[in-house]
């Protein structure tokens, strides 16, 4: 692997916002996810559980409720009382409504996907028609005295459940009037408490309506008599969240508490038809309230204020060992928030309302391998750059030089000159920046620094040409005609000829930056890509995607390398496949043109081209023991992976130069540090 100094970061003080709801979606096995700042993301679950998509936050557009509905549509309702339909292809809101019934609590799509309703605030229940480009408003359901908190639509779609504040009421779609309403006991442990939150229903095909409440219980209703059938207490605190399956034969159900409950129907004996729901499984992953659950054919899902997305599968479901097999926590986004300067050893941050540039430590020390060197000179804090207005960061950038940093809101995009004078630094946007850059998805500086290209999350890619005193358009490259494709991921080639660029239906394009035109399209392949970079000298475009699998693609010569093909032929270690989070960042070493630098969250991996690829029965992980052996011992067993799992979480790996590292971590304990303290619960009697 070689001996690098390495600069470890821990000063980036990132803290991802909660979960709030989860939506899954069957038909296209996709997981909606939005948190507490109003981030929504869409989650492959075919992929690997990759962040395919995301739409950013915004101040005023607190997502209460989530909800798929026909023909791959997204919903949403918050806070502020408009119902959202999310653009899919474009990554951007396309449109809102107001439901004028104050804020919105829940969201429920009805079977056939046709219809959606509202739970509002003022205790209406509202039906829109869904149309095939927006939703018109159908009626009102009689007004409930308080706010409708949880929606469930019967299977047949006749009736819906609607929890409330200590009633759960059953209406007929038809009619629009309520045909029960079943009374919540607000006892919990013996003692009468005030108010009993519906926080979670679920409809059955054979009339049964399970609800979850503050109480900490479960219960099954009957909503043909609209009575009480069976209670269960499962918790000290809220239970808040409830998702059944496709199949009604297992719900998942979570609590305050951070503890996640199964329930199965199973038969009372073996020869018996009668069935009954028997809790199962109780899982502890979370450290929080778990807010939000679903039930996929493989896995429950949970999460919650403790930012974990949390994968748990159903091994009696998973046929198969492979990617479906591994429990995960999901923490971190799967796209880059850290930006590196490595002219000037410059690091940028990217929060939600706010910008962090630092300037990298120094030392004079040396030692020998391992060893932690005393720094002569600290890191610097040199700019804290905060937004104006309510929406979140999409992306940002740092020039290689130093000299230019770059923002995009999904309204407005920011352009600025950095001057440096000793210890100092100051700041001067760039005035009327045209308003195509806005909402960009990603914004890459060439690296002379003299480029500015910039995605738009409506597919066309601008070029600007960079100098001390203009700042001017150059080209945009067009996608082709009818499509509407955001462009996630941007890489260019160090001498400045090639542009390759990675959208959401996992297309790779290449662009003649020189000639300003397409060069060719990379092979379509059927997983996400999650990192692309161009290596110096070959222009060898690398390409990792969401599978773990690894491509080289010669962009002079419009075909895979030979390499690439050998890989292909012989395929991947077994473990590596298996690894659960996706290759984010992908660099080159200068002077070692066969060697590949590559980082997940958990680990950093140097491919040499020059070794042979390690079969299923060679080491794939470094033993400890051998890195303290000498390099003789180290080559008996060479192959072509250098794996180092020393530093992690991480979110940024980069080379600053022959011999120097920088990795940024973000240990989770620091994380969970910073959050509400959670419910305090008894442990082995005491």
């Amino acid at each position: 692997m070689g001996e690098f100094r390495v600069h470890r970061v821990r000063f980036f003080n990132y803290v991802p916002s909660g979960i709030r709801c989860v939506a899954y979606n069957n038909h296209s096995n996709r997981l909606a996810v939005s948190r507490t700042d109003g981030t929504v993301e869409i989650y492959n679950l075919s992929a690997n559980y990759f962040q395919e998509k995301f739409f950013p936050g915004h101040e005023s557009r607190s997502t209460e409720a989530l909800c798929w509905a026909k023909g791959q549509r997204l919903f949403s309702g918050g806070l502020n009382g408009e119902i959202v339909e999310y653009d899919l292809q474009a990554l951007t809101i396309k449109y809102s409504v107001d439901a004028f019934g104050g804020p919105i609590w829940s969201l429920a799509a009805s079977p056939s996907g046709s219809q959606l309703l509202i739970g509002c605030e003022d205790g209406s229940v509202k039906l829109f028609q869904i149309t095939s480009d927006k939703i018109q408003f159908e009626r009102n359901f009689d007004r409930q005295k308080s706010r409708i908190l949880s929606l469930s639509w019967h299977p047949s779609g006749t009736h819906i459940a609607a929890g409330s504040i200590d009633y759960i009421s059953v209406f007929d779609v038809k009619s629009g009037s309520a045909t029960h309403k079943m009374i919540v006991d607000r006892r919990y442990m013996g003692v009468s408490k005030r108010k009993c939150v519906i926080w979670g229903v679920a409809f059955l095909s054979d009339g049964t309506v399970i609800s979850v409440d503050s109480a900490g219980k479960v219960q099954f209703w009957d909503s043909a008599t609209g009575t009480l059938v069976k209670s269960h207490l499962l918790a000290n605190a809220d239970v808040q969240s409830i998702a059944v399956s496709d199949q009604e034969d297992s719900f998942v159900v979570g609590t305050a508490e951070g503890t996640v409950f199964h329930f199965q129907l199973v038969s009372v004996a073996s020869n018996s038809t009668e069935k009954q729901w028997v809790r199962t499984k109780p899982f502890q992953h979370h450290t929080h309230d778990v807010r939000a659950v679903a039930h996929s054919p493989t896995a429950l899902i949970s999460g919650g204020t403790d930012t974990h997305l949390v994968i748990r599968p159903l091994m009696e479901k998973v046929e198969v060992k492979n990617y479906d097999a591994a429990l995960r926590k999901i923490t971190f986004p799967h796209r880059r928030l850290v930006s590196c300067s490595k002219k000037k050893q410059l690091l940028l941050f990217q929060f939600a309302h706010h910008l962090e540039l630092w300037r990298l430590g120094a030392t004079a020390a040396t030692g020998k391998n391992g060893d932690v060197l005393p720094l002569s000179k600290n890191a610097d804090h040199l700019l804290e750059l905060k937004t104006k207005g309510p929406e979140n960061i999409i992306c940002s950038s740092v020039s290689p030089c130093g000299n230019w940093m770059a923002y995009s809101t999904a309204s407005r995009f920011f352009l600025y000159r950095l001057s440096y004078e000793h210890d100092s630094i100051s700041l001067q946007r760039v005035p009327k920046t045209p308003a195509f850059l806005r909402s960009a998805l990603q914004i890459l500086f060439s690296e002379d620094s003299t480029w500015l290209f910039v995605a738009s999350s409506q597919g066309p890619l601008h070029i600007m040409q960079l100098s001390a005193g203009c700042f001017q358009h150059l080209h945009t490259f067009q996608p082709p005609s009818g499509t509407v494709e955001a462009m996630c991921l941007l890489a260019v080639s160090p001498d400045g000829h090639w542009l390759a660029s990675s959208g959401t239906s996992a297309g790779v394009h290449v662009y003649s930056l020189k000639q300003l035109k397409p060069h060719c399209t990379v092979p379509a392949y059927n997983f996400p890509v999650t990192a692309l970079a161009i290596a110096p000298s070959t222009n060898n475009l690398v390409i990792a995607h969401s599978d773990q699998q690894v491509f080289e693609y010669s962009i002079p010569e419009k075909q895979y390398t030979e390499w690439s093909r050998t890989v292909q032929k012989q395929g991947f270690h077994y473990l590596w496949l298996q690894r659960d989070t996706p290759i984010t960042h992908i660099s080159f070493h200068a002077k070692r043109p066969m060697h590949i630098l590559l980082h997940d969250t958990y680990m950093f991996c140097i491919i040499d081209k020059a070794l042979p690829l390690p079969n299923d029965k060679s080491l794939l992980y470094n033993p400890p023991s051998l890195t303290s052996e000498s390099g003789v011992v180290r080559r008996r067993t060479p192959h072509a992976f250098k794996i180092s799992k020393k530093y992690k979480p991480l979110l940024f790996v980069e080379l600053l130069d022959e011999r120097t590292l920088v990795a940024v971590e973000r240990p989770l304990d620091a994380i969970i540090a910073q959050l509400p303290p959670p419910i305090k619960k008894k442990k082995f009697g005491t």
